[in-house]
């Protein structure tokens, strides 16, 4: 097995969260930080953040009709070209549909994140790209970089192309027969949504997925998800309504915008200032959404009621290839989600060399390269691994994720990130990431379990990065961490509550959590 990549060195996870004042990261990339300020291109202070607003709560899906949101301004979820404020410098973050890059692009950004920032890049859990320990002059370069590079087609829709879509469409020969095409919606959608003079209104939150039919980004809470299914047609489901619409393919993204127009249309009459669909109070909901769109559409599509989105998979890590084995591509992970700039312009290389001339950035911070020869990848495979990418499913941090915690993280109350070594090491992993042994669950590492649950480190309650569907959580309190299931709809297993200075027991607790997961995900 490869060894084990080292952490690359990430800050202050300083992003203000679903608050009145400010959007938080991609569903929690990032911390709260209230007070701090937004930065235009030319480094002035757009708008003074204070924590004053509603604050979004751990399960929004769980908010009651009675306990309705009220926001009274317009979200200031940072940008490319709208700077945030942080205790490392400013941080950009710029928008990727379906994370798409091409090999000069990615070095564009490689180039960006050393000239003007810390030498890494952040991946989201939208696919998106954060630049962190940018000086605030160095807004008005980073905007011309971009430019130049083809990364900013509109400035006044550059926060509103949020587009997740199925990494592996048409790579596989999974998702519904057609499913393939999801990748052409995205370009037409995004076409479509920057040729928009109603869309700058939406919240730089507010999300689009489009599914292949493998119900992967069907369950990442979209605001607005179509799904492919056999035969070409497609299901567009607004929010989490239970009903959907059924149309062509060829009309998904103009449906997709149309949606979204509807949305901001009924959000205006609905008077409390929502970013997301599920924001919307009674009566003026996901099927009023759907109801408005209805009339917009240029015939009025059927409904359907489709099965509830299931649990997301995220791509593996390793090799994939095409039914006829004519083709490969490689699926990789960044360790905790922080690529170098080395690493980053090591997979534009091997992109331009030996694959399709593309990148993907996966939901789940990782990195898909299509097009391969099957006699290229295990070759290229190998080269990623040793650069320090995650490439093998029986690698420990597949599955692993943490806050930035301390020292970085004003508000964490442990450094979690040393933390969580420290337990992978208790669990089967010597210090160099090779495997020792089963785990304490029973199972062994280099024979991965699909059913485990991914674990998260948060340093505090407000779980900032957490995983979508069910995760092991892992919170810190001061003094101990509690360990718990969360996201499940079946029962739970007790919270084990474990001190600091057990790290043997807190590694036989994440252990036993995901091994309850395992039977109940």
């Amino acid at each position: 097995m490869p060894p084990t990549p080292a952490i690359p060195p990430h800050r202050d996870e300083s992003l203000v969260r679903d608050s009145g004042a400010a959007c938080a990261p991609d569903r929690g990339d990032a911390g709260r930080d209230g007070g701090d300020a937004v930065r235009g291109p030319e480094g002035a202070q757009v708008q003074d953040r204070t924590d004053t607003g509603v604050r979004d709560r751990a399960d929004a899906h769980a908010q009651s009709p009675a306990d309705a949101l009220v926001r009274d301004r317009g979200d200031a979820c940072p940008g490319a070209l709208r700077l945030h404020s942080a205790a490392d410098g400013s941080l950009a973050r710029l928008r990727l549909p379906a994370g798409l890059l091409t090999p000069p692009q990615a070095r564009a950004l490689a180039d960006a994140a050393d000239r003007l920032g810390d030498g890494h890049l952040s991946l989201t859990s939208r696919g998106n790209v954060e630049l962190r320990g940018l000086a605030d002059a160095c807004a008005a370069p980073l905007a011309d970089l971009l430019r130049e590079a083809g990364l900013l087609p509109s400035d006044q829709h550059e926060r509103i192309r949020n587009i997740v879509a199925s990494p592996l469409a048409g790579l596989d020969g999974q998702g519904a027969e057609g499913g393939a095409a999801v990748q052409d919606w995205v370009r037409e959608l995004d076409r479509l949504l920057c040729a928009s003079d109603v869309t700058p209104a939406l919240s730089g939150r507010f999300l689009f997925a489009l599914d292949d039919g493998r119900g992967d980004v069907a369950a990442l809470g979209g605001d607005v998800t179509l799904v492919a299914e056999p035969g070409g047609t497609v299901l567009l489901r607004v929010g989490d309504d239970t009903e959907a619409l059924r149309l062509p393919g060829s009309a998904a993204p103009l449906a997709a915008r149309a949606a979204a127009e509807a949305f901001l249309s009924v959000a205006h009459e609905a008077g409390n200032g929502s970013w997301r669909v599920r924001e919307l109070p009674p009566g003026h909901d996901a099927a009023a959404v759907r109801a408005r769109l209805r009339t917009q559409l240029p015939q009025p599509y059927g409904t359907t009621t489709p099965p509830p989105p299931t649990a997301p998979h995220p791509p593996r890590p390793g090799i994939l290839t095409t039914p006829d084995g004519t083709r490969a591509a490689l699926s990789l992970l960044a360790p905790l989600g922080r690529l170098t700039t080395a690493q980053l312009r090591r997979l534009a290389d091997v992109a331009a060399q030996d694959g399709h001339g593309e990148l993907r950035m996966t939901p789940w911070r990782g990195v898909v390269l299509p097009g391969l020869s099957p006699e290229a990848a295990g070759p290229r495979l190998r080269e990623l691994a040793t650069a320090g990418l995650v490439t093998d499913p029986a690698s420990p941090w597949y599955g692993l994720g943490a806050c930035t915690g301390r020292p970085g993280c004003a508000k964490s109350l442990s450094d979690v990130r040393a933390d969580a070594v420290t337990a992978l090491r208790e669990d089967g992993t010597d210090a160099r990431g090779e495997t020792t042994g089963p785990r304490a669950d029973g199972t062994d590492p280099r024979r991965p379990d699909p059913g485990l649950l991914p674990v998260h480190w948060s340093g505090c309650a407000r779980r900032c990065g957490h995983p979508h569907g069910a995760w092991v959580d892992v919170v810190a309190t001061g003094d101990a961490y509690e360990v718990s299931v969360r996201g499940t709809r079946h029962p739970a297993p007790p919270t084990a509550t474990v001190p600091l200075t057990e790290p043997g027991r807190l590694a036989d607790a994440v252990a036993s959590a995901r091994a309850a997961g395992r039977t109940a995900p």
